[in-house]
């Protein structure tokens, strides 16, 4: 007996400041997904960007304390951030906003990039998220005053989850979207699984990284996720400094890990274990471990290290075909 092998079609684009790839199962169905996907990644950009003077987050910031009717999608976003934070035990935490602007990272990346003026590195333990006071009930937030908010941790892979899940219905076929590489998969996969290419520096599709062990895996359902300091790194003065913080110091992690992919049920708790595991450093292996999370985690020095679970089988380097 033959089985036919679905198709896939795919799409590439830019949004939230990052590389946005559909693929759907059914050809036929690619262009009215990639318009719903554009209209739902808008919501979400004027919902949740701290670079928009006029998003929703961003009004946040002049709440001065009192407590403030947000929208669900706003709701639902700080909600995610806040289960992050105490299922990582504060390592992945929403109130980093300060932070990042202290070091620079006050605007859209590929102007933080272009700026080198020297920053001042200053340690001071970010606010918290338990002084993040959000009642789903009557759909307000209280954030107290001086405190800014900060969701890039959490958000992209959330919106990932929420795409990809409302497309696979609405289209009633198998969907992946990949926001920066965080990747969400729902509806009947392909014959063996979506194919992703897990490596320390998102790049395109049909080119393998020029430097780096990277592995291809089979995602059959859930979200995949890598976080990592080399993507977005920027130089202020005599400092290179990258955009995942340490919440003890307020100041970029310091991490023997280069990247750190997780799978999970979906992508916004992979996103969570990733970034986590680069803030706890040594000993992440053991943490996702005990977590029963598939992992994979990379050295500065390009070693691999990978917890129960992940596919054994070994790496691919650039010398190799993909």
């Amino acid at each position: 007996m033959t089985t036919a092998v679905r198709p896939t079609a795919a799409a590439d684009w830019r949004a939230l400041g990052t590389s946005v790839r559909l693929v759907t199962t059914d050809p036929a169905l690619l262009d009215t997904c990639n318009l719903l996907l554009a209209r739902q990644l808008a919501e979400v950009d004027a919902t949740c960007s701290r670079f928009r003077a006029d998003s929703e987050l961003a009004a946040l910031d002049g709440s001065e304390g009192r407590p403030t009717r947000v929208s669900p999608l706003l709701a639902e976003a700080l909600a995610v951030a806040l289960r992050a934070a105490e299922a990582t035990d504060g390592a992945v935490d929403p109130t980093v906003g300060s932070a990042l602007e202290a070091l620079g990272y006050d605007r859209d990346f590929t102007l933080v990039q272009e700026d080198d003026r020297p920053a001042r590195l200053t340690v001071r333990r970010v606010p918290g998220w338990r002084r993040i006071h959000l009642d789903r009930g009557t759909g307000t937030v209280t954030v107290p005053s001086g405190i800014h908010l900060d969701l890039g941790a959490t958000a992209k892979a959330w919106a990932a989850d929420r795409a990809a899940r409302t497309l696979a219905e609405a289209a009633g076929c198998g969907v992946l979207v990949s926001l920066g590489g965080d990747t969400a998969v729902a509806g009947e996969p392909p014959a063996g699984g979506w194919r992703i290419r897990v490596q320390d520096i998102t790049g395109a599709v049909d080119e393998a990284p020029t430097q780096g062990p990277y592995a291809t895996i089979g995602l059959h359902s859930g979200g995949l996720a890598t976080s990592g300091t080399a993507a977005r790194h920027w130089r202020r003065g005599e400092h290179t400094l990258h955009h995942i913080i340490d919440p003890a110091t307020g100041l970029p992690a310091r991490t023997p890990w280069r990247t750190v992919s997780v799978a999970a049920a979906n992508c916004a708790d992979a996103n969570a274990a990733s970034t986590a595991a680069l803030v706890k450093g040594r000993g992440a292996e053991r943490w996702l471990t005990g977590l029963g999370l598939p992992a994979r985690l990379v050295t500065t020095d390009g070693t691999v290290v990978t917890t129960p679970g992940w596919p054994t089988t070994a790496p691919v380097h650039p010398e190799a075909t993909p």
